[in-house]
């Protein structure tokens, strides 16, 4: 129960920067300044999701005096200033449903924040190679320690280190799913430090396939952020003499960092991806493509785990994310993104339903 509050208080304030994330610039509908007059002198709006609001504002500024194109040419001013929404504002549902906007046609990769790019640079691999050599080096560090705690028992200091790893594995799965929850319904381009990686993981459900054309370093630096150097280096201070809490962790946030990676493989084909990467998805070590597939059906409210989806059936089947949600609406009123794209989802919530339908 304590983890669950201490997750609930983190995303509640990723969610006071609560907002869906929208599509790039360039697939927006903008209505030029000086096309209002003419859009106001008597065309038909296809904005009908403000149609009766207008209408009830119309009618109410009438009586003040308030001439008929002026109240168009507020109406339309209105509807240009939500539409050039970016992902940096408030307001839209991963740019898709609900926003005016559509998904990417064929297979056209699509980046969504901006500055960013598919290109690897040299600065991307030079901080993915500084965060993973020292990972590895700390936990190298903790099974040497422990060795030495063991009086130079290798076996025994083999299989505690296994057991740390595997450990380690399963809950970085769990770890992966509610930062991927986190990310995808809470906080927008605009949250400090996760702004970009909160655009990011919301982006991609706009066009899902952009990660397979990312490198290694390009696609996975963004994680070296929240799970880099300083927080394995801080966890093991605080760990102090403790080998197997330094080892746990060290592992625990390198397969963070990977599990973008993971989470590339499960959206290419077979053909595309190296037999020994076929193998682990086919073993359950990976998460496959199947089961991620699973995730990009809105409302996007389910398996969230990316490193091996071991824990995504135990998440659903108990409303685990409901439950959060529920939890950080009652303590600040901000509706995950889940709820804005299906509405029965949050009705279902706010009566206590936690369980994802199947």
């Amino acid at each position: 129960m304590k983890l669950s509050l201490a997750i609930a208080s983190l995303a509640t304030i990723l969610s006071h920067e609560c907002a869906a994330f929208t599509a790039p610039r360039a697939r927006q509908l903008i209505v030029p300044s000086n096309n209002l007059n003419r859009q106001s002198s008597g065309g038909t709006s296809c904005f009908s999701t403000l149609v009766d609001e207008a209408d009830t504002i119309t009618s109410t500024n009438t009586k003040q005096g308030v001439t008929e194109e002026e109240m168009q040419a507020s109406y339309i001013s209105q509807t240009v200033e939500e539409s050039q929404k970016s992902y940096l504002d408030d307001g839209f549902v991963f740019g898709l449903d609900g926003s005016g906007l559509e998904r990417p046609k064929g297979k056209d990769a699509s980046v969504v924040v901006e500055g960013d790019s598919l290109e690897t640079t040299p600065k991307q691999v030079a901080i993915v190679t500084a965060t993973f050599a020292g990972q590895a080096l700390i936990a190298a560090n903790a099974i040497h320690h422990l060795y030495t705690q063991t009086d130079g028992n290798l076996p025994l200091t083999a299989m505690s280190s296994l057991a740390v790893i595997v450990s380690s594995w399963i809950v970085a799965d769990f770890g992966s799913g509610v930062f991927h929850w986190s990310v995808d319904n809470y906080g927008n381009g605009r949250t400090p430090v996760m702004g970009n990686i909160i655009a990011a993981f919301q982006g991609h459900h706009s066009a899902p396939w952009t990660i397979t054309y990312r490198g290694f370093c390009n696609n996975v630096w963004k994680l070296c952020i929240p799970f880099g150097l300083p927080t394995v280096a801080a966890i093991n201070y605080l760990a102090g003499d403790n080998s197997m809490v330094s080892l746990f962790f060290a592992f625990f946030c390198a397969t963070e960092i990977m599990s973008q990676e993971l989470h590339k493989w499960s959206h290419m084909t077979k053909k595309e991806t190296p037999a020994i990467v076929n193998a682990l998805q086919d073993l359950g070590i990976t998460i496959g493509r199947v089961p991620h597939a699973q995730h990009h059906l809105a409302p996007y409210d389910g398996n969230y785990c990316i490193v091996s989806g071991l824990c995504n059936e135990a998440l659903d089947n108990s409303g685990f994310f409901r439950w959060m949600e529920h939890e950080i609406y009652k303590i600040n009123g901000v509706e995950s993104n889940a709820w804005k794209l299906d509405p029965e989802l949050r009705a279902r919530t706010l009566r206590g339903e936690y369980r994802l339908s199947q």
